[in-house]
């Protein structure tokens, strides 16, 4: 696949990393005003840097934005006359629904909305979808795109916002539950090396084994916590402290969030 990246910043460098790891292009083209903060792609095959979101435009079929919300509008006037049939526009961009996106450059364009996480880079995103209704003729190349790099499901657009918070927020969310879950380790003894390699391990097999199984994290919890044992004591605690109420709090207050971003956009 001839791929652009239009905007190779975080998020953007770690779509990169996943389409090169697991070999999903035929060409990639990155784009970033400072080529110095990429070039440590510059030694792949088929890899191409570059200043021009023009140039990578006309050399690629696949173009992925993922720019900051403030400079979509801009882009995407600047490469409109450039995009033909043969285009589909894959938007990372938080908030800029593909209503506006088609404003821009016409409602005839194949455009999909994703919400990948940082995780794309080691193949393991947990990425959603949307698209407008020509966008729905391409689809399923986005899910082949994204089900390489970890996980795809398509969802309605009016489910990106949480998404977003879900599935791009949340792995900061899990993050520092792993740090939190490190730093008790360490308080118990053990080197900080040891603790954030028990505490890794351990969430990606509580995350493998609810997978695999289907089943809802209580069926599981009641397996581990007997009565009057350490877990359910331990469970309590964090509970009496407001662990659930206070992450579902943050969730809801990054969803909040998007929705004064998408306001100050318009």
């Amino acid at each position: 696949m001839k791929i652009a990246i239009i905007g190779t910043g975080n998020l953007g460098r770690q779509i990169a990393k996943g389409l090169i790891l697991n070999n999903a292009i035929t060409t990639l083209y990155l784009t970033r005003r400072n080529l110095e903060e990429i070039q440590d792609f510059k030694g792949y095959a088929n890899v191409k840097l570059t200043r021009s979101n023009k140039k990578a435009v006309k050399a690629s079929d696949i173009l992925i934005f993922a720019v900051q919300p403030g400079q979509l509008s801009e882009i995407l006037t600047e490469v409109s006359r450039l995009l033909t049939e043969k285009h589909v526009i894959i938007s990372t961009v938080t908030g800029f629904d593909t209503d506006r996106i088609a404003a821009i450059i016409g409602e005839k364009q194949y455009i999909i909305r994703a919400m990948p996480n940082t995780a794309i880079g080691v193949g393991k995103s947990m990425t959603c979808l949307c698209c407008n209704e020509n966008g729905e003729k391409r689809i399923k190349i986005a899910e082949a795109i994204f089900n390489r790099l970890g996980k795809s499901i398509v969802i309605d657009e009016e489910d990106m916002q949480a998404a977003t918070v879900i599935c791009a927020s949340g792995i900061a969310f899990w993050m520092r539950l792993i740090r939190a879950t490190s730093q008790a380790a360490i308080q118990l003894g053990f080197e900080a090396n040891k603790a954030q390699e028990l505490a890794t391990h351990t969430c990606e097999g509580a995350a493998s084994l609810l997978i695999a199984s289907g089943h809802h994290p209580e069926y599981e919890i009641d397996k581990v916590t007997t009565p009057k044992g350490c877990t359910i004591q331990g469970l309590n605690a964090m509970e009496h402290l407001g662990l659930s109420s206070a992450l579902i709090k943050g969730m809801v207050t990054s969803f909040e969030k998007i929705d004064r971003l998408k306001t100050d956009q318009l």
